[in-house]
């Protein structure tokens, strides 16, 4: 059975040239690209995709970050997709991150991370369309 999730190739990957190696992965565990665009998010549209975090100490550095350059959206598409992409991008926090996950090999710290992944069918419906996506 397959299944769609979300990933957001944030604004310090991509200045650092890492979008094809990051997408490069998920083709080679078999993921299907369904959707892929890049996109500059407005604070607006930033403010509706972190909506969960509204009001936590973090939420304007969230904001911040995610605006300061283009990301690269995509939808993918396979078994599993939610859990599965969720183990490969690794902890939130780069120091917590494994080799061999995406966070653990490219991010830089806690906001700059490389990588979002939907956690969950709700967040994927929610963050696709903030995106306008779907």
């Amino acid at each position: 059975m397959s299944d769609r999730t979300l990933i957001v190739i944030k604004p310090d990957a991509v200045k650092r040239g890492l979008v094809g190696q990051i997408l490069s992965r998920f083709e080679a565990k078999g993921f299907i690209i369904k959707e892929l665009r890049m996109i500059q998010l407005s604070k607006e549209k930033a403010e509706e995709f972190y909506s969960v975090h509204k009001g936590k100490p973090f939420f304007k550095d969230l904001v911040d970050f995610i605006t300061s350059g283009p990301v690269v959206a995509a939808i993918l598409e396979g078994r599993n997709a939610i859990e599965a992409v969720r183990i490969m991008i690794g902890s939130t926090d780069a120091s917590k991150a494994p080799p061999g996950s995406i966070r653990g090999d490219y991010s830089l710290g806690l906001t700059d991370n490389s990588i979002h992944a939907s956690d969950s069918l709700e967040s994927f419906q929610r963050e696709t369309k903030a995106l306008d996506l779907i």
